[in-house]
């Protein structure tokens, strides 16, 4: 068992983030070796820019791995372990529409928030539940680790549709904030923190933060945060350095001032400062458009000279995706038994006592080969309850909608979101995206 290599399928393989979810894997081959690696995608010719670059750094870097690349779900699907998903049902030019729409009627144009993740939420339900389902025909004993957005709705429709499948739900925003704080506080790694939290995905609070000695860390990144955000705790990474993130940190400050008890999720501005986040908005040119013209030409064009010049040494080259090593912590997790902690979107059953018990909430799990045992986080103040309580709502009532084919409650989870001011609007908004979303979303009636 010591000795065994694993075989991984990355699904949503034509993604810009693929080349630096296979860096971090070559990198971690000592804790978790790799017999394989594919790539599966329904994007034939997308993926195949991004497949031929890494097939070309894979063998300059691990040429014992067998790399393949495929749109054949029996091929990419049968006989492995793991399942990588981090899918875009739409790609960048529905996640335009998401933004934009919502801005033409003055709401806030988010990817995951508002009615904005409402709707990509519509288009990833299948697309999720479409690949665990091949996973689970060809590989009934595989785990899918699956981070592919909007995470809450996608993790509700699991429950709801899937309950017994070997899914685990994650985020990777959680760890970029907490890689900050460790930043902040002088450490090296977010790993020599033990924190507390609660709250829906990209809805939530730190409650608690030690340091490996069980010094308490939260009076200093509170001060930290009431001053600055987290505008000056950058990586040197080049992710999430865009102007539109870096508003995004700066904001963290007067979302603090909200609740100063508590650490937020840098999400939170979306619901509490819905009017700043319009009026800030460019509704010719959103986060789509920037990471259109940065990222994903940028990750391309790497590709196509790597292929074009038949080496991965280039200048410039890929880069590792650093905090994304919690997918490989998590992958050793159930491979080897670590029972190491991990920020998990899992079924509530009481682990906030005050809150709803089939909501889907992210808290602190432990996991190990057998999947993941809940750390309770008590109850919850008022406020945060009641945020929380309005949101679980939306992501229940999109799921029902999806499920059902309602207009009605897709009307109703647009309105009963805080980033929408009425009906009136939810309505408007809701009507334009049907259109927009013709041929991903279930006919609604």
């Amino acid at each position: 068992m010591e000795n065994k290599k694993y075989s991984i399928t990355v699904a949503g393989g034509g993604s810009t983030f693929t080349p630096g979810i296979v860096l971090m894997l070559l990198d971690n081959l000592d804790r978790f070796p790799i017999r394989s690696i594919k790539f599966y995608d329904n994007d034939a010719e997308r993926q195949e820019i991004v497949a031929k670059a890494c097939e070309i750094y894979i063998k300059e870097n691990a040429p014992d791995i067998d790399f393949s690349y495929t749109t054949d779900p029996e091929k990419a699907f049968t006989d492995i372990d793991f399942v990588l998903a981090h899918i875009r049902v739409g790609k960048y030019e529905m996640r335009e529409k998401d933004e934009k729409i919502p801005l033409k009627y003055g709401v806030v144009g988010q990817e995951t928030c508002g009615p904005g993740g409402i709707a990509y939420g519509m288009r990833s339900i299948g697309g999720v539940l479409e690949i665990l389902d091949y996973m689970e025909k060809y590989s009934p004993n595989a785990w899918m680790l699956n981070y592919s957005n909007p995470a809450a709705i996608v993790a509700e429709a699991t429950r709801r549709l899937r309950p017994n499948s070997k899914i685990l739900n994650i985020c990777d925003m959680p760890i970029d904030l907490e890689e900050k704080m460790a930043r902040i506080c002088g450490l090296k790694s977010r790993k020599e923190m033990q924190v507390s939290y609660y709250g829906l995905n990209h809805f939530g609070w730190w409650t608690k933060i030690y340091d490996k000695d069980g010094n308490d860390l939260m009076p200093k990144i509170k001060e930290h945060v009431a001053r600055n955000g987290f505008a000056d705790a950058l990586s040197d990474t080049n992710q999430h350095v865009d102007e539109s993130w870096m508003e995004t940190f700066r904001k963290v400050k007067d979302v603090y001032a909200v609740d100063p008890s508590t650490i937020p999720n840098t999400y939170l501005k979306y619901y509490l400062f819905p009017d700043y986040v319009v009026e800030h908005s460019n509704p010719e040119y959103t986060r789509a458009n920037e990471v259109m013209d940065g990222r994903e030409k940028y990750v391309f064009g790497i590709c196509k000279e790597i292929i074009e010049k038949g080496t991965s040494k280039i200048e410039g080259g890929f880069e590792a995706d650093a905090h994304a090593t919690y997918i490989v912590d998590l992958a050793c997790a159930i491979a080897k038994n670590t029972l190491e902690r991990f920020l998990l979107i899992v079924p509530n059953e009481g682990a906030i006592e005050n809150f709803d018990r089939t909501a889907m909430v992210e808290i602190p799990c432990i996991v190990g080969k057998n999947g993941y045992e809940k750390i309770c986080q008590g109850a919850i103040p008022q406020f945060q309850k009641g945020l929380m309580e309005q949101q679980v709502s939306v992501e229940k009532l999109v799921v029902e909608a999806w499920i059902e084919g309602s207009y009605q409650k897709l009307w109703q989870a647009i309105t009963l979101s805080k980033t929408v001011p009425s009906a009136k609007v939810a309505k408007l908004i809701l009507d334009d995206l049907i259109e927009a979303n013709k041929g991903y979303w279930p006919e609604l009636k």
